[in-house]
């Protein structure tokens, strides 16, 4: 069943940080009843998995949840946040993106990333480059660069915490989290790339592979709850996060990703848009342990919604999986209905 409360009572802090007007004529309330039927119909097709969603309007407030009080791994969507941990340094005059940072072999993390592909042959980027690279095409690379240069995941926690992003934490770089998930060994550099680093994870054990799962899965690190991803995404789209600039700056590079065509921005209507980052682990052994996607939608009439959906543990091939997710956005926006002329 949906879940108000327990959202509502996580986000009243940042709420009382920033007046929200009420809902009014405007924008209609969100159809709970729809969403409570039809998201229900969907998470019984995406069983054994489990998912989460959460919806935000952000002119008024309003809020609905599914599984809305429980902690889910956030994959690369821990990137959407470091990205704007990077950005505030920049706000701050501690740090460039015009930098360059030039990597060594210490610096190199496991796939997805188009960074370490390209290493030796080029090995010097912008902090600019590193930061589209980890938000908009989620290289794993350049966001372990980026986390080192302010400060490792404890300064991105740490700065969460200080906005009042009280349920969203970073604990692991991707060079730690994404062999210790599979039950291999720390990463080295002779895993450099899908191929190579998929081999290594499939030469270890299967029971070995299936335990780190199953911790994985139970593990409070790296992870957020929905009342975290909505106040991440609220603050960051009333820019009580960054300068008008930076702010400006992360939501184009989050409208322009490439990452989860299929997911949440495959449901949205003609004239929507939506900033997002996604979040996905690998497949293996019939399951792939979480699939995300996190975002603000501005429809065509300008309502701004902040979606969250999670799934972990699916057996589902990836179109499946993507179709859970485009239907799910597509449930939103039927809630959400059709913008009212004031009286």
């Amino acid at each position: 069943m949906h879940k108000l409360l327990p959202i509502l009572a996580a986000l009243v802090l940042t709420a009382c940080s920033q007046p929200m007007p009420e809902t009014g004529a405007k924008t209609p309330p969100l159809d709970a009843a729809l969403l409570d039927q039809e998201i229900g119909v969907i998470a019984q097709r995406a069983e054994p998995a489990m998912i989460e969603v959460a919806v935000q309007n952000l002119e008024g407030g309003e809020m609905w949840a599914w599984n809305g009080d429980k902690a889910f791994p956030m994959q690369s969507v821990f990137k959407a946040p470091l990205g704007a941990a990077v950005l505030a340094e920049v706000d701050a005059g501690k740090l460039s993106l015009d930098e360059v940072i030039t990597l060594e072999e210490k610096d190199i993390s496991p796939a997805h990333s188009r960074i370490a592909d390209a290493w030796p042959e080029r090995d010097a980027y912008t902090v600019r480059d590193l930061l589209v690279a980890a938000v908009a095409e989620s290289d794993n690379t350049a966001a372990d660069v980026l986390m080192k240069r302010i400060g490792g995941p404890g300064a991105v926690t740490a700065w969460l915490r200080s906005k009042r992003v009280m349920d969203m934490r970073v604990d692991r770089y991707e060079r730690e989290l994404q062999p210790e998930i599979s039950g291999m060994e720390s990463f080295r550099i002779a895993w450099k790339g899908w191929p190579a680093f998929a081999m290594a994870r499939d030469s270890v054990p299967e029971a070995t592979r299936r335990a780190a799962a199953a911790r994985y899965l139970a593990d409070p690190r790296d992870t957020t709850t929905a009342s975290g991803a909505l106040t991440f995404l609220r603050l960051l789209q009333v820019r009580e996060l960054l300068s008008p600039r930076s702010t400006a700056l992360l939501l184009r590079i989050m409208i322009e990703s490439r990452t989860g065509e299929g997911r949440l921005k495959a449901g949205l209507p003609p004239g929507a848009t939506l900033a997002h980052k996604t979040g996905t682990s690998a497949t293996d052994l019939g399951m792939t342990m979480v699939v995300n996607d996190i975002g603000i939608v501005t429809l065509r009439d300008g309502r701004r919604y902040a979606v969250v959906v999670f799934m972990t543990g699916s057996t589902q091939d990836e179109a499946a999986q993507d179709q859970v997710f485009s239907d799910i956005m597509r449930v939103i926006v039927r809630a959400a209905g059709k913008r009212h002329a004031p009286h």
